[in-house]
């Protein structure tokens, strides 16, 4: 498996943000999809935001779409999330996954832990005032 290393984690106050990056020399070789996770305490882990790399399709959960952006560099050797608006229900361990299946484009799988097999050690984020 390959590794992905994640960074741009903190603590920030509600309505502040951060940029998470997800950064690994083999994405061209593993990943059409790539999809950032959050887990809070005591919660399971939910998909957040995905991006098929071949086209640039991004995908949101509803619970951030508007505030938070996945995108990628010119390179495609660095996925990207901007998290603007933070709020405390924010709080939470951030991973990302990737994947060479065709995973992007399906509503029913994007979001499943099952469908990637390269993760992040994550990165914590914390909002709170």
């Amino acid at each position: 498996q390959v590794q992905l290393v994640e960074s741009g984690g903190g603590s920030v106050r509600p309505g502040g943000s951060l940029t998470l990056s997800c950064r690994t020399s083999a994405f061209t070789a593993i990943a059409s999809c790539v999809t950032w996770f959050r887990q809070a305490p005591g919660k399971a882990r939910e998909g957040v935001a995905s991006i098929w790399r071949s086209t640039n399709t991004q995908y949101y959960a509803a619970s951030v779409k508007g505030r938070f952006t996945i995108s990628q560099d010119n390179t495609k050797i660095t996925v990207y999330l901007q998290m603007d608006t933070l709020q405390p229900e924010d709080t939470a361990m951030y991973y990302c996954a990737a994947t060479r299946g065709p995973v992007c484009d399906s509503g029913s799988r994007r979001f499943l832990e099952d469908a990637y097999d390269s993760w992040g050690q994550g990165t914590q984020v914390t909002v709170s005032s």
